[in-house]
């Protein structure tokens, strides 16, 4: 018998998630039936979304989210033993599987490359950053992009690809240590919206011009003052709103139409599994870029899965750089 681990929910999440709202549980998995598979978590994925899609969970429920997962045991011919996927299973640390839902890592991985990627620059992070500004900001050679939280997962990642199509990139993250990185991974301008006294003159010395593109992973105040120095037909990606997700009642503030309407500004929410089926579409050009060294990668990983409360709290308050990532 093979016992997994998984932290469950304790109760929803009322304000900043705390520690004592999860729970470690050990659970007894059965025998495998004919055309099952078991697998084991090495490396699981903490991330934003995890916050406002919990509130869909019941209290007991184990926390939603993604890892990459070696076979162990198969009786399904088509996912042999030491095979490596992606899976949904949430925070366990072995789980059974029919193989419905199971993504293999692409064909062409790099032996070189952490199969973790798989959940950062190669992963859903990257194919968000791909698509989010590919396909809605759209942005021309020559304009400027702004994005925040430029150091996660998907900021960074968005803005060296806004690089490569040949755009002035400015990013916003909280921290000096953020913007040295941001500075070294070719990120034109770079401010920190914590110490800066006004974000709106933050945002005019970094581009007097104002911006074309505005990729937003935050919303909130940010947002508001990014709207007044839109540049006339700008494009805004919506992909989060990081800084209102804790939020108990949401919160008001200035109405954005007018600039919408004036600017004439074309805005749009996504979510990633719109692009289900291009995904390797993305995850083939993510791994080019990367094999040129085009595109750069950084993770921040904590280790042994008893710490995933702590790696997810962290990551929600902005302590990492790059992907936050388990590693069991």
């Amino acid at each position: 018998m093979v016992v997994a681990k998984l932290w469950t929910m304790v109760r929803h999440f009322e304000g900043a998630p705390k520690p004592e709202d999860f729970k470690l549980e050990n659970k007894e998995l059965p025998p495998l039936k004919d055309g099952e598979l078991l697998l084991e978590s090495e490396f699981l994925s903490v991330d934003p979304y995890i916050r406002p899609y919990s509130k869909e969970k019941k209290e007991g429920d184990i926390i939603l989210g993604s890892q990459v997962a070696r076979v162990v045991e198969s009786k399904n011919s088509a996912f042999p033993v030491g095979g490596y996927y992606v899976a949904y299973a949430g925070w366990a640390t072995h789980f059974i599987s029919d193989g419905k839902g199971l993504d293999a890592l692409p064909s062409n991985w790099p032996d070189n490359l952490p199969r973790s990627l798989a959940l950062g620059a190669v992963g859903m992070p990257g194919v968000t950053a791909y698509y989010g500004l590919l396909e809605i900001c759209k942005p021309k050679e020559g304009e400027v992009v702004l994005v925040n939280a430029a150091a996660g997962a998907v900021g960074s990642l968005v803005g060296q690809i806004a690089k490569i199509k040949g755009c002035k990139v400015v990013g916003s993250a909280g921290s000096d240590e953020k913007l040295t990185f941001l500075k070294e991974i070719g990120f034109d301008e770079a401010f920190n919206y914590k110490t800066a006294s006004s974000l709106a003159e933050a945002l005019k010395n970094a581009s007097p011009e104002g911006y074309d593109c505005y990729f937003d992973n935050v919303g909130g105040k940010f947002s508001d003052a990014t709207l007044q120095q839109m540049k006339d037909f700008g494009r805004i990606t919506v992909c989060g709103a990081i800084s209102q997700y804790n939020d108990a009642v949401p919160p008001t503030g200035p109405y954005i139409q007018p600039y919408i309407l004036f600017k004439q500004l074309l805005v749009q929410g996504f979510l990633v599994w719109t692009w289900k089926n291009r995904y390797t579409e993305a995850q083939k050009q993510l791994l080019q870029w990367i094999a040129e060294g085009k595109l750069k990668y950084h993770e921040h990983i904590t280790s042994g899965f008893e710490n995933m409360p702590a790696g997810f709290i962290g990551m929600l308050k902005g302590e990492n750089i790059g992907k936050a990532i388990i590693k069991v």
